[in-house]
């Protein structure tokens, strides 16, 4: 059997981040299979389709890395591949299953379904529908027909027995019948419902595994039917488990944008993660965890990787939560790993967009040993913002002493220091280094540079958190960090 999975979003608004991880699921399948994955727009709710959110969705997909073999923009041999424009094929399918007495049309009108709906209710029964339609004659079909009255097109569920939905991951589910009610499959203004679309387009665009939420298991025995009612094979169901927020208090919900749960801030939004400061393959490994062991008791590892080893048979059915604080620990991971340059580039956007101005060069010296601090990209703007701001300098002297830098050793230390790197030549990282290391051991009580690095590194950036001091006076350059001594030499007269 060829693996066809598919991606078949609403462009109804922004990218989930549980419809990322559902894409991922399908693609890593595909790929593990060596066959093909595709994107399919499910757009038919036109009531709700918001403009851009097309282009929106692909651009994310994009941004993780999360190529498609057919889809909307790339065609492909089973298209079109947007809902809308196979009205025609659907038309076609729903009057087959009326000609071959699997549904039938429903002339009821608005007011009609809302008393209908309030006698069931009141009977205990939330089907909203009695089927009264269900067997009319075809000579009253006709007459409705004719006076011009609107109709939509609904399934004939069994009305007795059982049906069982075959799941990859939990077997047979087993549903009664007596459960459901006939449900619409084409609306009266032509265009389907979910429930024969995705049927009609699974089957002949070939989809061999079907992955989708657990919340969609509960109808599955319509889609069951459908197929039954065509003739055709059914695909392979894979229901995912249900994403919790991690507190575990209720399902990761759609909404408009982050919240907190439990202490935690919450990303929901694609966007919000592409955003945030991470690393889209910190986000795929970080998501392909989730429901998924890739062994080994490793965490951190490639999508390649990840593909040599992906099953869909051995995701976890069981609801699990999003343990935000690993996708920091792996971002930092992948930051690690990323060369100055690239790093110094990546930062760079954050740092502008909160009203820093700091140039390549500058970041390139101090992105070396800021990788290890960084989770997320924005973290190194409270490092860095002595590199574009004029911090406040210390108060007193004594705000640069310590107990092995008293004030009398700390004053020379500083004008030292202060005539070192005014005439310093070259001002490299090297030379930097070894002369302040050698002024600190010098002027320290215990003989050690650290007391005095320290206090300079607080008299030169301004700043208790800062990169360290050699590459942040490399940084700032050598007027600056003169020019800020000079600043702070009268406090100790």
């Amino acid at each position: 059997m060829t693996v066809r999975t598919r991606f078949a979003p609403s462009p109804t608004g922004y990218l989930h981040i549980g419809g990322v991880w559902a894409a991922l699921f399908a693609w890593l399948y595909a790929r593990r299979h060596g066959g093909q994955f595709l994107l399919r727009i499910e757009d038919t709710d036109t009531k709700r389709t918001v403009p851009g959110a097309l282009e929106s969705l692909m651009a994310s997909l994009r941004w993780f890395g999360i190529d498609w073999d057919e889809g909307p923009d790339v065609g492909g041999e089973f298209g079109p591949y947007i809902q809308t424009e196979r009205k025609e094929l659907y038309q076609t399918w729903a009057n087959w299953l009326i000609e071959n007495d699997y549904a039938y049309k429903c002339f009821a009108t608005p007011e009609e379904l809302a008393e209908m709906r309030r006698e069931l209710e009141a009977k205990g029964d939330r089907s909203g529908y009695d089927r009264r339609y269900r067997d009319l004659p075809a000579a009253e079909v006709a007459k409705l027909e004719a006076e011009g009255r609107e109709y939509v097109i609904r399934f004939k569920m069994p009305l007795g027995g059982q049906t069982a939905v075959p799941d990859l991951l939990r077997g047979d589910v087993i549903f009664d019948n007596a459960q459901f009610t006939d449900y619409v499959l084409l609306k009266s203004n032509g265009l389907p419902t979910y429930h024969l679309a995705h049927v009609v387009d699974d089957h002949f665009m070939q989809i061999s595994h079907v992955t989708r939420g657990v919340e969609w298991l509960n109808t599955a025995p319509i889609h069951v039917n459908l197929f039954k009612a065509f003739g055709w094979e059914l695909p392979v169901y894979v229901h995912l488990p249900v994403i919790l927020n991690p507190s575990g208090k209720g399902k990761l919900s759609k909404r408009h944008q982050a919240f907190t749960d439990a202490g935690t801030e919450i990303l929901v939004r694609a966007s919000e993660f592409m955003e945030g400061g991470y690393l889209p393959e910190a986000v795929l490994n970080f998501l392909a965890n989730i429901g998924w062991t890739f062994g080994d008791d490793i965490e951190k590892f490639t999508m390649a990787e990840a593909i040599e080893r992906f099953d869909l048979a051995t995701v976890s059915p069981t609801p699990i939560k999003l343990p935000y604080s690993k996708l920091d620990w792996l971002n930092g991971q992948y930051i690690q790993e990323m060369e100055p340059l690239e790093l110094a580039r990546a930062v760079r956007p954050y740092l502008h967009a909160a009203g820093l101005e700091v140039n390549v060069d500058a970041l390139l010296v101090v992105m070396p040993p800021m990788r290890v601090r960084l989770k997320r990209f924005p973290d190194a703007i409270p490092f860095l913002r002595f590199l574009s701001e004029e911090m406040p300098l210390p108060e007193s002297a004594e705000a640069v002493t310590h107990k092995h830098l008293p004030l009398e050793a700390a004053a020379a230390a500083f004008r030292e220091a202060r005539d070192v790197l005014a005439d310093l030549e070259p001002f490299t990282l090297e030379t930097i280094s070894a002369n302040l290391m050698a002024i600190g051991e010098k002027h320290t009580g215990n003989g050690k540079a650290g007391p005095f690095l320290g206090q300079m590194r607080l008299a030169v950036t301004g700043q208790k958190v800062s990169p360290p001091l050699f590459e942040s006076v490399v940084a700032l350059g050598r007027e600056r960090v003169v020019a800020r001594l000079d600043q702070i030499l009268p406090l100790f007269d």
